[in-house]
């Protein structure tokens, strides 16, 4: 086991285990909805939920929805990138709904944001020239786009992301141990969080394949591959 996978599970009273979802508990399915974390993942993670300090889940989804798609209770779970811990979002919905609905895209709402997905799209080039054209329409009305793997997410423009909501979650008492697993580029924040935390130990976990950002491998500690190298690196906790 690595060395620094050992110290943190030497101490699970002082320890959290931070994870995505989508890419990292739950493979990634072309259509959202029917995402769903496998029955041995699930089983790691009650295990986990019973060891450590904190186990908690901080997806780009609702934070519901996350919940859902894992299905397992006593986990922490902390949606939208974090805005929904930020009460100033909540005031950009209609302005965010209202642009939403005046597109000729197909819409994920996630409430206090939206995404749009194109996985799957005949015409991957023409799709993508299509989502810059509204990511720019989305900026010029004070919204932020950003570009994660195969979508454009559009949120307000409100200072909080995944980073800001690692940092809240390890603000808790007794905690100087954590690891975050990712595999998109809004994990970056995350691993930014992680390190601004002041830990003892922190732990930056990248979820590989082949649309893996390259940052995202590069700033990693560990890298395992897919949701079945998750799993594995799990068991070892």
């Amino acid at each position: 086991m690595d060395a620094r996978l050992a110290r943190l599970a030497e101490a699970p009273e002082r320890a959290a285990v931070l994870l995505d979802v989508d890419g990292v508990l739950a493979p990634i399915v072309e259509h959202p909805p029917d995402a769903r974390v496998p029955d041995a993942t699930r089983r790691e993670l009650r295990r986990l939920a019973g060891r450590y300090r904190l186990v908690a889940c901080v997806s780009g989804r609702t934070g519901a929805e996350a919940e859902r798609i894992v299905g397992v209770e006593g986990l922490a779970y902390v949606g939208s990138h974090g805005l929904e811990l930020e009460p100033e979002a909540e005031r950009w919905r209609g302005r965010l709904q209202s642009f939403a609905r005046s597109l000729e895209w197909p819409v994920e709402d996630k409430g206090i944001t939206v995404s749009l997905h194109y996985r799957g799209h005949p015409d991957v080039a023409a799709a993508e020239a299509a989502l810059r054209a509204i990511a720019e329409r989305a900026g010029s009305v004070g919204l932020v786009p950003r570009f994660g793997r195969k979508v454009l997410e559009l949120r307000p423009p409100v200072r909080a992301d995944k980073g800001t909501a690692v940092r809240r979650l390890l603000a808790r008492p007794g905690l100087d141990r954590a690891l975050y697993a990712g595999d998109d580029t809004t994990d970056l924040d995350a691993f930014r969080g992680l390190e601004e935390a002041g830990l003892e130990l922190a732990l930056r976990i990248a979820v590989s394949s082949p649309e893996a950002p390259c940052d995202l491998l590069a700033a990693a500690d560990l890298i395992v591959s897919g949701p079945e190298g998750m799993l594995e690196l799990l068991e070892l906790l």
